[in-house]
């Protein structure tokens, strides 16, 4: 693995290839860029043959242990690795430790264990059982073991100390193991960098993460809903200043458009791709505006997106702008969205977005999603999630775009609807 920069904007913006990944070295992933958000190998709702009818994927999947463990006695008798498995081709796969769309309880870690949670409930990991897991999935690469239990407001600066301590433990554990295992040559490993809300332990967490001979580094802790965004940067800001250049940061937990181009600005190169998948559950479709150019790929292979929501009636009878949504609870609908549940779809013959490429929107109207999401039709899931995938992606694309032409305000202004584009309102 290989992080070439062409260009660091403002200081810490970043854009980039990632090059030489997987075994054999052949994909690159751009950044800053996500990865492809899976469960089980599989993203939601789409079969790999719909999956591969969208353009410019991100060459890495992304599987997590929560999904994975329960299944460990089958795919060791299986012997040839989760990605022949589940079927998967020509990818580099990477195997993060939790699913980021499914929140999990707190309050299960201990000194030398970790826990996740698959369908059929809490599976406690020691380094070993972490490892042995690792090996029987053969990833390109993996986020080490963590204790990542210190994201909540609130918690006390000695358990926060105590999950920088433990999660550096686990590391130098994981990598004893990772360096004397034949199954695992070739693969790269994750630093996870922790250290709750605390200024101190985050830079500490990172320094020290830092000394180890790993491929990049996870920032865990810093989800949607944890802290607020300034917070957030503020923290990013001092623990990028302590990673080395030329290995990737990878940001844990954050999906949401605002978000993502702060973190990016703060130094972040790779997200995970969950939020098109939360927004697809509630039955929801992303709709908003990010064209900086006249490259009609930018908004689906055709002229560019209509920012949908500029400003949007709340409940209360308040008004919001994109991206002010409260974000503390993330299965609600965010501001970069619209509900096509509600009834003034019905007779709404308009595509999604307009101008988007995407099959849905070329083919299909609100009127009809809003018929397919009443009725209980899985359809709906299948044409809001091919959607909501195209737009994300078609995102970081424009991001790249932006950083490379100094567009990163104009883009900014799009993405949250303030005199991009045309707007429009709920009534």
């Amino acid at each position: 693995m290989k992080l070439e920069l062409s260009r660091v904007v403002q200081g810490r913006g970043r854009l980039g290839v990632l090059k030489e990944l997987g075994k054999t070295g052949q994909h690159s992933l751009e950044v800053p860029g996500c990865l492809l958000h899976t469960h089980l190998g599989a993203v939601p709702h789409l079969t790999r043959d719909t999956l591969h009818t969208l353009s410019n994927l991100p060459s890495v999947t992304q599987v997590t242990l929560s999904n994975i463990a329960e299944h460990q006695e089958v795919l060791e008798e299986f012997k040839d690795g989760f990605r022949r498995f589940a079927g998967l081709h020509n990818t580099v796969l990477y195997c993060s430790l939790h699913d980021p769309a499914t929140p999990c309880p707190t309050g299960y870690n201990t000194t030398k264990t970790v826990s996740v949670w698959g369908s059929g409930g809490r599976i406690e990991l020691t380094v070993a059982k972490f490892m042995a897991l690792q090996k029987t999935v053969q990833p390109d690469w993996y986020q080490s073991m963590a204790d990542g239990e210190t994201w909540q407001s609130g918690t006390s600066r000695k358990r926060v100390r105590k999950s920088v301590d433990r999660t550096l433990a686990h590391l130098d554990e994981c990598l004893l193991v990772h360096q004397n295992s034949q199954e695992l040559e070739g693969v790269e490993v994750f630093g996870v960098v922790e250290g709750g809300d605390i200024l101190e332990e985050r830079v500490r967490s990172g320094r020290e993460t830092a000394k180890r001979p790993v491929a990049g580094f996870c920032l865990d802790g810093l989800q949607t809903g944890s802290m607020d965004q300034a917070l957030r940067t503020q923290l990013i800001t001092a623990v990028t200043k302590e990673l080395p250049e030329d290995k990737p940061r990878l940001l844990q937990g954050v999906g949401r458009p605002d978000e993502v181009l702060a973190c990016v600005e703060a130094g972040v190169d790779l997200f995970e791709s969950f939020f098109p998948f939360q927004a697809t559950e509630r039955g929801c479709a992303l709709c908003f505006g990010f064209d900086v150019s006249s490259d009609p790929e930018l908004a689906g292979r055709a002229p560019p997106a209509v920012v949908e929501l500029a400003e949007e009636k709340t409940a209360s009878g308040e008004t919001r702008q994109n991206g002010d949504s409260n974000p503390a609870d993330q299965s609600r609908m965010t501001s970069f969205e619209i509900d096509l549940k509600d009834k003034r779809h019905r007779d709404d013959f308009r595509p999604l977005v307009e101008g988007c490429g995407c099959y849905c929107c070329v083919n299909h109207q609100r009127a009809y999603l809003h018929h397919l999401l009443v009725t209980n039709e899985l359809l709906a899931g299948v044409l809001l999630m091919i959607h909501n995938t195209a737009h994300y992606h078609a995102f970081f694309r424009a991001l790249r775009e932006a950083l490379a032409n100094d567009k990163l305000d104009v883009l900014k202004r799009r993405v949250l609807g303030e005199g991009g584009g045309q707007t429009e309102r709920n009534e």
